[in-house]
């Protein structure tokens, strides 16, 4: 009798953690709460509803939690890494070194100026750039380096910062997944010019939107004219520029996030750690390299089979990425460019990669959902 009691017990279980789990578990889901809504309101009712006070206050509280002079809001992540190359100087005939593994926005940026991006192979451990490998690509033409900080996890800053100093080169931290993440006790997007994007799915968000962070004033000028047809003042248009502002509704959303950001973090480290802990061990698990504080925008294990794990996860309801499927230089624009790369790692690991769900409102009952389905499948 207490056997049958313990094999219905089970059973009764297995049945409720099926049901609860019949809708699917995103990869993703943005942490919007009434804070929010009701900051948005208000400039709603305000009737200010463009770049406006607003902006300047996310600024100057964005500014301070990285520990940086100035910040400049922008409409998007890909913005602010094309208004820091033009703020630089990036034109016609430079090189600018990138990884060869992250998402396309970031080669991309550096085609908006007519420049060339040169692809650096990644570390395997961590999947982001390998100063090594970047080192053997500077050339006379090379003018700048812009490392990732990908997944969450700092790239080597002061591997790459070296490299920067030495040959007399630009640093420019694509740190569009990488909020609140640090190198050795330093928030990234300090070391060089910090490009952040807002995007929904981030680890903080402002529908769309993104920052860049910097100590230098002479730059922040230039992107202040930048981002608003050089305007100088009202109608004194003294450069080239375009309409790449922030409106004060996305600014109203990006305060109130920034407020919970460190909680939000937290918990993407304790659901990371979780999963690191319980997934079974034939799978390739995130590790933290260094002195870091990796944020975990996403929780990404590799696998031999990607084809038959992802098909079980579609099965089981459970939500998952590929991030990234091919190195930027296999993308077809890069092929039909001519622009080709020889980065062996990034090849492999692009064939491996599938994102776990890790986002903050993710319950233990989720958690223990998603291990027991990985944990339960034929590799």
């Amino acid at each position: 009798m207490m056997k049958f009691i313990e094999r219905f017990k089970a059973f009764r279980q297995r049945f409720v953690m099926m049901v609860s789990h019949s809708m699917r578990i995103p990869i993703a889901r943005p942490e919007i709460g009434k804070e929010e809504i009701n900051r948005v309101v208000e400039v709603l009712k305000s009737g200010m509803l463009a770049q406006g006070r607003l902006v300047e206050e996310f600024e100057k509280a964005f500014a301070e939690y990285v520990g940086v002079k100035e910040a400049v809001a922008v409409s998007n992540g890909t913005v602010a890494l094309d208004l820091a190359l033009k703020a630089l100087g990036i034109k016609e005939g430079d090189e600018v070194i990138v990884p060869a593994f992250t998402f396309i926005a970031t080669a991309n940026a550096v085609l908006f100026q007519h420049a060339k991006p040169v692809f650096a192979d990644i570390d395997e451990k961590t999947m982001n750039i390998d100063a090594n490998d970047a080192a053997e690509k500077i050339t006379s033409k090379t003018k700048a380096i812009i490392g990732v900080h990908l997944y969450g996890h700092p790239f080597d800053v002061k591997a790459i910062s070296d490299l920067c100093e030495d040959h007399k080169l630009m640093l420019i931290e694509d740190a569009a997944q990488a909020h609140g993440a640090e190198f050795e006790g330093i928030k990234v997007g300090s070391f060089g010019i910090g490009c952040f994007s807002f995007y929904p799915t981030k680890n903080m968000t402002t529908a769309e939107g993104g920052m860049i962070t910097t100590n230098d004033s002479e730059i922040v000028g230039k992107l202040r004219l930048l981002r608003n047809h050089g305007d100088a003042g009202k109608y004194n248009h003294i450069m080239l520029g375009y309409n790449y502002r922030m409106t004060d509704v996305n600014a109203a959303l990006g305060i109130e996030q920034l407020k919970k950001l460190d909680e939000f973090n937290e918990r993407r480290i304790r659901n990371a750690e979780y999963l690191n802990k319980n997934l079974r061990n034939d799978i390739v698990k995130p590790i933290v390299v260094g002195k870091v504080k990796h944020v975990f925008h996403q929780y990404v294990v590799r696998v031999e089979n990607r084809q038959k794990f992802i098909e079980q996860l579609e099965k089981a309801g459970i939500g998952y990425g590929i991030h990234y499927p091919l190195a930027i230089y296999e993308q077809p624009l890069y092929r039909n460019l001519g622009l080709n790369g020889d980065c062996r790692i990034a090849e492999k690991v692009s064939r491996q990669v599938v994102s776990l769900p890790v986002y903050p409102s993710l319950s233990k009952e989720d958690l223990e959902y998603v291990v027991e389905v990985v944990n339960g499948m034929e590799l």
